[in-house]
């Protein structure tokens, strides 16, 4: 990877409980600052293995993102918008297993961001056979709050539909510039 052309670019993770508009709002928040946006590789992962997932999948998983993430900044104009990072396989891993891999933790902790956007749980559930938890999205969203804090990373909560989410998305972004 390219590290300098990393530091020019400022990276803005998504992240949030399932279902709260991640993959939209990093779409949406890419177009509009003429950049690109990298999608949640889980997805891609979770569509092909051919099995259930198992704990140990999370830290493939992981290490994934933070390939596509490398991958992509080299074509970010400014902004990459991260559709999850690895707080969110942290966060399930922990929720899901009662633990988390240290690999996992230590990627983690290698990755920086200059703004985190924590997706609030208003948006209606939209049912999709890798979604799992559609009563407890409260509980989870509560857990990610938690974790920004404790580790003191910088980050904003979205809330609203449509465009009061974009909006509240676009003032964030640009409070950093």
């Amino acid at each position: 990877m390219n590290t300098e052309i990393s530091r020019e670019v400022r990276r803005i993770a998504i992240v949030g409980p399932e279902c709260t508009g991640k993959t939209v709002l990093a779409r949406f928040l890419a177009n509009h600052y003429g950049s690109v946006w990298v999608p949640e590789f889980a997805r891609e992962y979770l569509e092909q293995l051919g099995r259930p997932y198992q704990q140990a999948d999370l830290t493939a998983i992981a290490q994934g993102q933070v390939d596509i993430e490398n991958q992509l900044a080299s074509h970010a104009n400014r902004f990459l918008f991260c559709d999850t990072n690895l707080i969110v396989i942290k966060i399930w891993s922990d929720f899901k297993y009662g633990s988390c891999d240290p690999q996992i933790i230590s990627l983690m902790q290698q990755q920086q961001y200059d703004l985190h956007l924590l997706t609030d749980v208003d948006l209606p559930w939209q049912d999709d056979p890798l979604r799992e938890h559609p009563h407890r999205r409260q509980e989870l969203f509560d857990l990610y709050e938690s974790e920004l804090t404790r580790n003191r990373l910088r980050y904003r909560i979205i809330r609203g539909h449509a465009e009061a989410r974009n909006t509240a998305a676009i003032d964030a972004v640009e409070q950093i510039r």
